[in-house]
C-alpha cells in the first residue's frame, strides 16, 4: 500500500525528491530509487525528523513497535501522521506517537495499486484544514476519498470497501467457474466476467439511478436475467452479504482491542 500511495503521488506530479521512503530491505530500496527516484532510508527516524507528513503503512501487528521508538521526535516536531493500518484507533496512534501529533486514519483498498482505490478518512482534533487537505491529496492520488465524522464507522468501511475487493473476486471466480462448467474455456469466461464487472461498476458509479433500478433495467419480465436473479434470491444472497460485512466489521473491532494501546 505504501508504494501505491507514493507511486500515485509521483504520477500526479509530486516531485519525487520531496518523498522519503523508509524501507528495511536494501534490494527493495534500490528498486524504489530506480523506479520512482524517491529518497530512501533504512532508518524510520530520518522520516520522523525531516517530514511534515509521515504516512505509516505497516501491518497493524507491528505498528506499535514502529511508532513507539519515534515518540520523542514526533512529539517535538508534531508532523501530520497518516495511518493506513486496519483496526488501529486514533487513541492508540496518539498514545504510541507521544500524544502531540495531528493524526489521520485512512482505510484504502487494494485497487489503489492501479489508481482505482476507495478510501475513507477520519482525523483527530489536532488536524487543521490544511493538514486535512494534505492527507486527502495523498489518498486522492490513488482513487476516491470520503471523510467520516465518526471513527467507529471506519470499522464498517474496512468491512465494506477495505475487504470488498475480495468479495467481488469471490463472486467473479464463482461466475467464471459457472461459465466453465457450462462449456466456456477458462480464459473466455474470465475475460467476459471481468469486463462485465467493470461495466457494471462504471454504470453504478456514473449513473444517477439507484442500484436497484440499474438491476431492473437489465431484468426483463420472463427473461433469462429474471430467472438467474430469482435463483440468487432463493439462496438469501442479501443475508449472506450482510453476514459477511458484519463479520469483517467485528474482526476490525477485535483487532483494535487485541493490538491497541498498551504500555
Amino acid at each position: 500500500m505504501a508504494e501505491a500511495l507514493f507511486g500515485g503521488l509521483c504520477r500526479s506530479g509530486r516531485d519525487p525528491a520531496t518523498i522519503i521512503v523508509a524501507e528495511p530491505n536494501a534490494n527493495r530500496r534500490e528498486s524504489l530509487v530506480a523506479r520512482y527516484n524517491v529518497q530512501v532510508t533504512a532508518d524510520n527516524r530520518i522520516v520522523a525528523d525531516r517530514c511534515e507528513t509521515c504516512v505509516v503503512a505497516v501491518k497493524p501487528q507491528v505498528l506499535r513497535d514502529a511508532l513507539v521508538p519515534l515518540a520523542a521526535p514526533l512529539s517535538e516536531r508534531r508532523p501530520l501522521l497518516v495511518s493506513v493500518a486496519a483496526g488501529i484507533t486514533l487513541n492508540s496512534l496518539d498514545h504510541w506517537s507521544g500524544g502531540f501529533c495531528p493524526i489521520v486514519r485512512a482505510m484504502p483498498n487494494t485497487p489503489a495499486l492501479i489508481g482505482c482505490g476507495a478510501a475513507a478518512l477520519v482525523g483527530n482534533e489536532r488536524v487543521s484544514q490544511s493538514q486535512r487537505d494534505r492527507a486527502d491529496a495523498i489518498l486522492a492520488a490513488v482513487g476516491l476519498t470520503t471523510w467520516l465524522d465518526d471513527e467507529s464507522l471506519l470499522d464498517v468501511v474496512t468491512a465494506l470497501s477495505g475487504s470488498g475487493p475480495a468479495y467481488f473476486f469471490l463472486v467473479m471466480d464463482a461466475l467464471t467457474k459457472a461459465g466453465v462448467q457450462l462449456g466456456l474455456d477458462p480464459l473466455t469466461a474470465r475475460r467476459l466476467c471481468a469486463r462485465t464487472a467493470l461495466g457494471a461498476a462504471t454504470l453504478a458509479e456514473t449513473s444517477e439511478q439507484s442500484l436497484e433500478q440499474l438491476r431492473l433495467n437489465v431484468t426483463s419480465p420472463g427473461g433469462t436475467t429474471e430467472r438467474g436473479i430469482a435463483a440468487l434470491q432463493a439462496g438469501n444472497l442479501e443475508t449472506v452479504f450482510n453476514d459477511a460485512v458484519d463479520a469483517a466489521r467485528a474482526r476490525s473491532v477485535e483487532l483494535a482491542a487485541e493490538l491497541g494501546e498498551k504500555e
